[in-house]
């Protein structure tokens, strides 16, 4: 291995945080061959090859290198990895650990992800110190102990566990280290810690960088970045920080992110610096209140659901666009906020603080991977959380930052919040100089001006027309910022107004040609959120129904049967006294799968019976399985045993009533499980019965 030679900044850097830095290239060749995060593989490498002997850097990657072939398990040597911790009696592994409640063993177990085991027993004292375990996981050194007592029902424990992270965090000897360097300097050394060449990267794309930063710093920070694919946007909250949480696609739901009501625990938001939304596009929101609590959340930081919350966490938005940026702002269709689910509504967008430009970042290459120095990356995180958690610089901006006319409330708002994060960033230490912080305010305008012109070209009226955001130079100049993709764009600086009637009657819309008004009331007119997607929207008053399902029908999903009724329903009550056999319990499982599907319920009442034959034990079991599946969702399953029931019955608490003959228990076997119909419930052939549906009110 060569002599690494250090420029002026690694020099700098080596001296002054001595201990604190790694070489970048030695990562990159590390992580090429592994998906451990980028700031574990760092913790191993500051542990080992804190040097620049080429002897020593080529033992200490030996070492990296043993540590991962030793203790990192990939997915696929998950049951060898099991076999060694029997053998040896013990092994230490590094993973990412989970905690899980299961209530029916009213006890709490570990899982690990690569060691494939979800039911690890783990001591309180390991949770209750590391609260992240609880609520997304956490990346930990973690040794695995045997468990040979037969009569126990559990093979692994967790004996001892460290996270992955620094014990303690010196900010004082962080800004001091910081006065030594220019703030160009101080840019570079930022993105080095982050594995950039800063040398191949215009000052405006370093700023793009330092803006995907912003949400792991500054708290309540709602940012957004669409662009093409392979640009790295989802890295930040993926790899960057251990305090930030990144959501791949699913479906994203208030109990998971708020606030669990069964469980009265709070959510993501309240766990996290950081909950990142990657290929924000594909969101899946059945339930209007998530929308409507992530208003009040993105707002002020604050919701109310039954009890009042407040949390920190920042909401990160990171997604693709599919058409060109030259498309998107010469059209008087598109908007640049056209990749988000149509449940993301202007009041969503409003509270954007900073639209970064996806487009304008390079793609993936190893081109801009530096091979110098750079903080460990779990050293400038930590830094980073100090300053989310005790730092406030909003007072400082206000006084030193004036906007001009047209900058109104949330504008001003997410300006400002931009700015704070900035200032923690590359100023922990002081005050900028009056042209860097001009600078500062230039790119915080823009960030804005871009969320509030994609807003002006939806709205039907004036309301967001003031889009020439400006602001007060320290010499008293008044500047207007433009955003570069859309200043010569007409379609974008002076939208056609058009009429919220378009696409009714003759379909005329002011500036909009004939025949394209379905799709310019779309872009236009968001749905109002009362509408959620997956609910049915009949559109004749719901009636009462008896009919008889005859022998060989299918088309009679429990869906299809039930899930118009339930408009506004809180409470599903059924009664069946047969949900005692397997193929019995997997039909009432597909019932709540549908229910579940109307955004309003939150609580299923079963009452049935068994009788001899029951297997009582596996009915328990399979049923506290669902019901910890639901409280998940924040749905109750409460259920109830009586054995003199007969009748069939399905109460919903707005007052609707479905009796079907034969209970749930309606459909034929299939006469092949590869079949079709043997999943889908729709294509399934059924047995004769009778259906009865009316209001009780």
């Amino acid at each position: 291995m060569d002599q690494f030679d250090q420029d002026k900044l690694d020099q700098q850097l080596t001296a002054l945080f001595d201990g604190k830095v790694v070489r970048k290239d030695l990562l990159h060749r590390i992580k090429k061959g592994t998906n451990v995060p980028t700031f574990v593989l760092e913790f191993l490498l500051a542990r080992y090859c804190a040097s620049d002997e080429p002897e020593e850097i080529q033992a200490g990657m030996e070492a990296v290198l043993d540590t991962l072939n030793d203790n990192y398990v990939r997915p696929n040597e998950a049951n060898a990895a099991q076999s060694r911790v029997a053998t040896k009696g013990k092994h230490r592994f590094i993973d990412k650990v989970h905690v899980n409640y299961v209530e029916k063993d009213r006890r709490h177990w570990a899982a690990l992800e690569n060691f494939d085991s979800r039911r690890v027993a783990i001591s309180e004292k390991f949770y209750r110190d590391n609260e992240r375990l609880l609520q997304g996981g956490l990346w930990a050194e973690v040794t695995i102990g045997y468990n040979d007592i037969e009569d126990d029902d559990y093979a692994f424990f967790v004996e001892d566990l460290r996270p992955i992270q620094l014990s303690r965090f010196d900010f004082d000897g962080y800004c001091e280290g910081r006065e030594a360097f220019s703030r160009d300097d101080w840019v570079d050394v930022i993105l080095r810690s982050v594995g950039l060449e800063p040398n191949r990267l215009s000052k405006r794309v370093k700023f793009h960088f330092i803006a995907r930063l912003a949400p792991v710093i500054e708290p309540n920070f709602n940012f957004i970045e669409l662009g093409p694919r392979g640009t790295g946007k989802s890295y930040f909250y993926s790899e960057f920080s251990p305090y930030s949480t990144l959501i791949s696609g699913g479906q994203a739901t208030k109990a998971a992110l708020f606030y669990n009501v069964q469980r009265r625990k709070i959510g993501l938001v309240g766990y996290w610096d950081t909950v990142a939304f990657d290929e924000v596009g594909g969101i899946k929101i059945k339930d209007p209140d998530t929308i409507q609590i992530m208003k009040d959340f993105m707002a002020n930081g604050r919701f109310s659901r039954g009890v009042e919350v407040i949390a920190q966490a920042s909401m990160a938005y990171v997604g693709n666009l599919d058409l060109s940026v030259e498309q998107i702002v010469h059209s008087e269709v598109h908007d640049l906020f056209q990749p988000l689910p149509k449940e993301f509504d202007l009041a969503v967008q409003d509270r954007f603080a900073c639209y970064l430009p996806g487009w304008e970042m390079p793609k993936n290459s190893s081109e801009f991977l530096t091979g110098n120095y750079g903080f460990i990356t779990d050293y400038l995180a930590e830094a980073f959380h100090y300053q989310f958690k005790q730092t406030n610089r909003y007072e400082e901006v206000s006084s030193r930052v004036k906007l001009g006319d047209a900058v109104e409330g949330r504008d001003e708002k997410g300006i400002k919040k931009t700015l704070c994060a900035f200032l923690k960033i590359l100023h922990p230490h002081g005050r900028p100089t009056d042209e860097e912080f001009d600078e500062y305010v230039a790119y915080a305008v823009e960030a804005r001006r871009r969320v509030k012109e994609q807003m002006n070209k939806r709205k039907t009226d004036d309301e967001f027309s003031r889009i020439n955001l400006s602001y007060f130079t320290a010499s008293g100049e008044e500047v207007v910022v433009y955003c570069p993709e859309s200043r010569a764009a007409a379609a974008t600086q002076e939208p056609s107004r058009r009429s919220i009637h378009a696409g009714e009657g003759n379909g005329e819309a002011t500036g909009e040609p004939q025949g394209s008004s379905a799709v310019v009331e779309e872009v236009a007119v968001p749905p109002e959120p009362s509408a959620p997607a997956t609910e049915p929207e009949p559109s004749l008053e719901l009636q009462e129904q008896h009919f008889t399902i005859h022998y060989g029908d299918t088309g009679y999903s429990y869906e299809a049967l039930v899930l118009p009724y339930l408009q506004g329903a809180k409470q599903v009550e059924i009664e069946d006294p047969y949900i005692r056999a397997n193929h019995q319990i997997h039909n009432f499982v597909r019932f709540c799968e549908a229910v579940i599907k109307s955004p309003t319920v939150r609580k299923i009442i079963l009452t049935t019976s068994y009788d001899q034959d029951t297997d009582v034990k596996m009915l328990a079991e399979r049923l506290d399985e669902l019901k910890q599946s639901l409280i998940e969702l924040d749905v109750e399953l409460q259920v109830q045993i009586n054995e003199n029931l007969h009748d069939r019955e399905i109460r919903v608490d707005n007052g609707w009533v479905i009796k079907i003959g034969r209970g749930l228990d309606f459909y034929q076997k299939p006469d092949f499980w590869f079949g079709i119909g043997s999943h889908d419930l729709n294509s399934r052939k059924c047995l004769e019965t009778k259906i009865d549906i009316f209001c009780s009110r």
